[in-house]
């Protein structure tokens, strides 16, 4: 009841952003387990490939601060296994929304859509799950889904170890950013926020939803790893094909897998 309570508080409204303080300098260090996430990748590819099988619509993953499609790869390939179109934002390195950038990524989607005839879903990991929940609302009748991978939403700028790298990356105040979005404001279609309370970048209630009127499909998936290992966790690429594979008349919320009774280990929720 206790844990149920804290996350209730944390939840912002759609128009709050509230300050938590960035992680700890301990978790920042814990950041390197994303190496031992990373090979945990092939013990778990048997029951990654159990996943429910794509069909065929384009995704399109943005990566984060700093980081380029290399960044995103792994994960790309995964989908690209189960029988996605899979692409990267194809702008090089993430240094925040230059001019540009946004509009960039709106005639990707638009030409992705156009080609295909289908919807696009949207992928983003940190500062790139930014720019998929504002590329949605911007284009609503073109996309199937939003999934972010600890990205800041509903904090203040400031709720992150890396603001100070993001100026130094962008030459712009955080601040400034920040303000020309509401970002706490869910997309309007199913978007759900993968997120770890032992994230040492970004503090995790700031990737927390909130419960919105217009979209009951809103969802938020705690798993355990690190902010840099959250694209190469198998806990993560199973929540994200889970979620892929879901259609719009017959949505159903996330369920963890019962994986030899450590589905509350791999994806520890509040109850």
């Amino acid at each position: 009841m206790a844990n149920k309570t804290l996350l209730a508080q944390t939840i912002p409204t759609a128009d709050d952003a509230i300050h938590h303080p960035p992680p700890a300098l301990a978790l920042m260090a814990l950041e390197f387990r994303v190496f031992a996430e990373f090979w945990t990748l092939l013990p778990a590819w048997p029951a990654l490939r159990r996943a429910p099988a794509g069909d065929g619509h384009c995704v399109i993953i943005f990566p984060g601060l700093a980081a380029g499609d290399a960044s995103t790869a792994p994960l790309r390939m995964y989908l690209t296994s189960l029988g996605y179109e899979v692409d990267g934002w194809n702008q090089g390195m993430n240094l925040g929304p230059r001019q540009g950038v946004l509009e960039a990524a709106k005639a990707q989607v638009t030409a992705d859509f156009k080609k295909s005839g289908r919807k696009v879903s949207l992928i983003g990991w940190s500062l790139g799950g930014i720019y998929a929940r504002e590329i949605a609302k911007m284009l609503p009748d073109m996309v199937h889904c939003v999934i972010t991978l600890g990205t800041p939403f509903a904090s203040t700028p400031k709720s992150t170890n890396l603001w100070r790298l993001y100026e130094l990356a962008t030459g712009r105040k955080v601040e400034h950013e920040a303000g020309k979005f509401n970002l706490a404001e869910a997309p309007p279609m199913p978007t759900a926020s993968i997120y770890s309370k032992t994230d040492g970048v970004v503090a995790w209630q700031g990737s927390i939803q909130a419960p919105s009127k217009n979209n009951e499909r809103t969802e938020n998936i705690e798993v355990f790893a690190s902010h840099i290992g959250l694209g190469v966790n198998p806990s993560t690429w199973w929540a994200v094909a889970n979620r892929l594979s879901q259609t719009h008349k017959n949505w159903t919320p996330f369920v963890p897998p019962k994986l030899m009774g450590l589905q509350n280990v791999l994806y520890p929720q509040d109850k």
